[in-house]
């Protein structure tokens, strides 16, 4: 048996923050706005896995209004998600994930994001798709004022 769920998120680009997509450190003049590390990347892709289970969003489990998730690395709320699925008889089948970003060009990290996802998730990489992509300056993101993700989770009953 199996389950399918679709994850997004999208944040504001600032000054003064790190950007961070996938768990990776990506050299960027501005960062994303968040009460967490706000990874687009990987709280779309925990949207998903919670979706495909009809367990809520990441909202639900990590609340902005509790400082204990203040700055949080998103990877480690990701290891938590991952653990709420298994109590609930699930794994991942596979990820596929989309970032939207005009800039930075994000080709270099992919390998890097997936494998980072991959390990947090327990699974082998081949079973993480990132894919990145631009808007030819259309909307908010086309216009470098932000970053969003998609993300497709098949998850499979262990």
């Amino acid at each position: 048996m199996f389950r399918i769920g679709h994850g997004y998120d999208v944040h504001k680009l600032v000054g003064g923050r790190k950007l961070i997509l996938g768990g990776v450190d990506i050299p960027h003049e501005k960062g994303l706005l968040g009460h967490s590390d706000a990874d687009v990347l990987a709280h779309a892709i925990m949207d998903a896995m919670l979706g495909a289970l009809a367990l809520g969003d990441i909202g639900h489990l990590f609340p902005d209004t509790d400082d204990n998730f203040k700055d949080a690395d998103s990877m480690k709320l990701m290891e938590r998600v991952v653990n709420v699925c298994r109590e609930n008889g699930y794994r991942i089948g596979n990820i596929d994930a989309t970032v939207i970003a005009q800039a930075p060009k994000l080709a270099p990290y992919i390998i890097s994001m997936r494998e980072n996802i991959a390990r947090v998730c327990g699974c082998d990489a081949s079973q993480i798709s990132v894919k990145a992509t631009t808007e030819e300056h259309l909307g908010f993101t086309g216009e470098k004022l932000g970053i969003s993700a998609h993300a497709v989770a098949l998850m499979m009953k262990i």
